[in-house]
């Protein structure tokens, strides 16, 4: 038995609050076959005990079928006292195992399992493909920002200094519409896959889908749309380096990123389970895996739009001098706070997260909110004159995108102060696994961002107008002093 039991491989994952125990068991005519089977258990980490018994008939995990002979089995159990109700977790049957073999549950075993358990790996099919389909989404919203632009008096061209080749709003409909086609499509081909054992294709699924993405975006021939996709990338770098003077485009686009901040974080945890071979496994459960739910990466490209942001407005002071650039860094600055207590939650005692560090994290949230807020309002649209919002009777500078509908103003703010105070819910790391609401929250505030961009851009279109009023103003004053005989030098 001893022989046996060293034989014996047992692993554990911690998932958000659950712990979850697999065997792998080797067939006794098939080296290269193995069947986990698990359920799970809703109690934390316990011990774990064996139990000696005999395995006489097959060990069936559909689709795979393991054969045994007369030998040693292992009911493994998890104890938590006497409030954990469900021991056994794992049978190992069998003497051959495969050390390195991957850990793979196909659909089948996935539906037979606790429902908690399940979720699990239709959070990770889920992770693959929501930062395209969300990116799919906010690409529809920009066409949609061109289209009422384009029926107003704001000319978006000129605010972000584009040429006659920019991209309509019927063109950027286009790429959404095959981004809509595409993404579904490689999603559905990874669940059926899977469904029917094929895990290895099913894995290749989003791979080849992200390597595609990529290769659209790089390709240097001059087809489908090439000076958009490269001013696109400039301005990325641009935003990413801010070592050059930082134009209207450059912090308008920084600011749409950090609405995306859980866009980038499972791009990241997608590219990283991707390099080390762990799509379509659940390698990436263990809590201290490099694709864990535990990394530190995850904090980091949170916090990365907010850095770029941060940069972006220091380096606008220093070119101006002016001060609110100082304090729309400090806007940014308070983000950061918000990421990294909640990721202390996975390297700190329970305790003391509850008493010191969660308190924390609520009280930089609020102070966050409050502060986007109110720079939104009174900076980035300039209606902090709440009476020349709902009172006006004439055409201002104040809004002529949506002069004569005052229940907008009411709407947009209401909403932006909602949205402001749950976004923060969404950037803390310690409660990502929540993944459904998490969608919705950031396609709450891609909404958002979708009627942000109205009032940002028409504020930018205004101070253009009263600059090339007052210009105008100047250069016939100019010609009014030369055309007179007498100038006072």
């Amino acid at each position: 038995m001893q022989g046996s039991l060293n034989n014996r491989r047992f692993s554990r994952y911690d998932f958000d609050g659950f712990f979850v125990g697999f065997e792998i068991c080797g067939g006794i005519g098939n080296g290269n076959e193995f069947a986990p089977v698990a359920v799970l258990a809703n109690c934390n980490v316990g011990d774990v005990t064996l139990e000696p018994m005999l395995c006489t008939q097959k060990l069936r995990t559909p689709p795979l079928q393991v054969a045994t002979d007369k030998g040693h089995c292992y009911v493994s159990e998890h104890r938590s006292g006497a409030a954990c109700d469900v021991k056994v977790t794992s049978l190992t049957c069998g003497k051959t195992f495969i050390p390195n073999e991957k850990k793979r549950i196909s659909w089948d075993s996935v539906m037979r399992m606790d429902a908690n358990l399940r979720d699990l790996f239709l959070y990770e099919a889920f992770l693959y493909y929501n930062p395209l389909l969300l990116v799919t989404m906010m690409v529809w919203l920009w066409g949609i920002n061109l289209w009422v632009f384009l029926q107003s008096t704001v000319s978006y061209a000129k605010v972000f200094d584009l040429d006659q080749n920019h991209l309509s709003h019927k063109e950027i409909w286009k790429c959404s519409t095959w981004m809509t086609i595409i993404v579904p499509t490689s999603m559905t081909a990874y669940l059926y896959l899977y469904s029917h054992g094929e895990v290895s294709l099913a894995a290749s699924q989003p791979v080849l889908l992200y390597i595609l993405v990529a290769m659209i975006l790089i390709f240097p021939f001059d087809i489908f749309y090439l000076s958009s996709r490269y001013f696109f990338l400039r301005t990325l770098l641009r935003i990413a380096f801010p070592l050059q003077p930082i134009t209207f485009p450059d912090f308008f686009v920084a600011d749409i990123l950090t609405s995306m901040a859980k866009v980038f974080s499972d791009l990241e945890r997608s590219v990283c389970r991707m390099v080390n071979k762990q799509v379509a496994t659940i390698a990436w459960l263990e809590a201290d895996s490099v694709c864990g739910s535990h990394s530190v990466a995850i904090p980091i490209v949170l916090v990365l739009p907010y850095i770029w942001r941060l940069l972006q407005c220091l380096r606008q002071y220093r070119d101006t001098k002016e001060k609110n650039c100082l304090f729309n860094a400090l806007k940014y600055s308070t983000a950061v706070p918000v990421i990294f207590l909640s990721a202390l939650k996975y390297h700190v005692l329970h305790e003391k997260w509850t008493t010191l560090y969660r308190p924390l994290w609520l009280l930089s949230s609020v102070i966050n909110s409050l502060y986007s807020f109110y720079w939104d309002i009174t900076r980035d649209w300039d209606l902090s004159g709440f009476s020349r919002i709902f009172k006006f009777t004439k055409p201002s500078v104040v809004s002529n995108l949506f002069y004569g509908r005052q229940w907008i103003y009411f709407w947009v703010i209401g909403t932006n102060f909602i949205l402001r105070c749950s976004w923060t819910y969404k950037l803390s790391a310690h409660l990502r696994h929540n993944y459904l609401t998490l969608f919705a929250i950031t396609l709450l505030e891609m909404l958002r961002r979708f009627q942000w961009i109205f009032f940002r851009v028409e504020n930018e279109w205004n101070k253009i107008t009263r600059s090339g009023i007052q210009l105008t103003e100047i250069q016939r004053e100019e010609e009014k002093l030369l055309g007179s005989n007498i100038h006072d030098v």
